[in-house]
């Protein structure tokens, strides 16, 4: 480039006023992150349709089915990747109306639990027209971070995050234990006392109960707390199965039996509670609460022993596969990196996938959404 008529001391002043940058000269674009080139592997292996998207969850085997677990954690995986420079607010927009197409009715906002392909169609039938905590809650979350995020001039991402808070709190908590439900379906006894351990998001109920001013989340957060209090005490490594039963103000915990709710796993660490410590590091971020952290320490302690996070573990600490997942790698990589356990961090994000899984819809989206976290 040359430069007529400027002599030194002019370059060098407006190098100064500048910042060093040379006005009108192209700057190299900013590199992105690991975490948003992964969130756009994953986009392009997971999502699908148009102006209403979401997160296929079925690995390309039989029909398309949609989850709202996966509609949840699709929304939040966009904003998320919003905070790291990422253009994802249409797709945003996107997962958000086909959240609103696919709610239990115009006057319930609970997401329909499932949806699968019939007749060319996206639509929930019989039972899956019920609802399921954990995705109600990540959409309630990521509308709320959407709203913090673009605002909600345009889209009222904060109408439609309190209208879903509201009826969280009528339908998916225990009116005795505080603690959330599995979904509106539990409506007995027996069901109302099945917990599952990876649905104890005390990081979100503090955070809604600022968002609303409904003190009823503070009383969420608080027994969600005094739970992951008593079932780290449990085991002497620290884990949390994937189900487990609470009755009483006083949460008095019983143990389900292999194949009591869901798989031979419930009684174990497995496909449920491997989220445990991403919901731990979650709560830990927001809250820096001291219960949370002995809680996330104590199982790093468990698995800094362990060369390779393997599939599933008996609470004694058995390893009950001898494959490996991103679904248990990667939210104990997190806790790690985010309590700066470096070795264990080192070591952990060594043994992830180095580009996203294409049909491995759990593992890879949890990788890519403790990356974006």
């Amino acid at each position: 480039m040359r430069l007529r008529g400027w002599k030194i001391k002019g370059l060098m002043l407006a190098l100064l006023l500048t910042g060093g940058i040379l006005i009108g000269r192209p700057q190299p674009a900013q590199a992105k992150s690991q975490a948003v080139t992964w969130y756009g592997q994953w986009q392009r292996a997971y999502v699908g349709g148009k102006s209403q998207q979401y997160v296929r969850m079925n690995d390309g085997q039989g029909a398309t089915r949609v989850v709202s677990e996966s509609q949840g954690y699709g929304m939040l995986a966009a904003v998320l990747a919003a905070k790291q420079g990422a253009r994802t607010h249409a797709t945003f927009n996107n997962f958000y109306r086909y959240y609103r197409a696919h709610r239990i009715s115009s006057t319930n906002p609970l997401m329909c639990w499932q949806q699968t392909r019939r007749n060319g169609k996206l639509t929930s039938v019989g039972s899956e027209r019920n609802s399921a905590t954990d995705g109600d809650l990540d959409i309630a979350y990521a509308l709320i971070l959407a709203d913090r995020q673009w605002g909600s001039r345009t889209t009222n991402y904060r109408q439609a995050a309190k209208r879903l808070l509201t009826a969280i709190l009528a339908h998916e908590i225990n009116p005795t234990t505080a603690l959330p439900l599995m979904g509106n379906w539990a409506t007995t006894a027996t069901d109302r006392s099945k917990l599952r351990t990876g649905d104890l998001m005390t990081g979100y109920f503090r955070t809604f109960a600022k968002f609303t001013g409904n003190q009823r989340w503070n009383r969420v957060a608080q027994q969600s707390q005094r739970a992951v209090q008593k079932l780290s005490a449990r085991h002497k490594t620290g884990l949390f199965p994937d189900f487990i039963r609470v009755r009483g103000t006083s949460l008095k915990l019983t143990a389900v039996r292999p194949g009591e709710i869901e798989s031979g796993a419930d009684n174990q660490y497995g496909y449920n509670a491997c989220r445990v410590p991403w919901r731990l590091t979650q709560t830990y971020q927001l809250t820096k609460d001291r219960v949370t952290k002995r809680a996330l320490t104590k199982q790093l302690t468990f698995f800094k022993r362990h060369h390779t996070v393997t599939a599933g573990y008996t609470l004694a600490g058995r390893a009950v596969n001898n494959y490996t997942n991103p679904a248990f790698t990667a939210p104990i990589n997190l806790g790690a990196k985010t309590l700066k356990k470096t070795g264990l961090h080192r070591r952990l994000a060594q043994q992830l996938p180095k580009k996203i899984q294409k049909k491995s819809y759990f593992g890879a989206t949890l990788q890519v959404l403790t990356a974006l976290q």
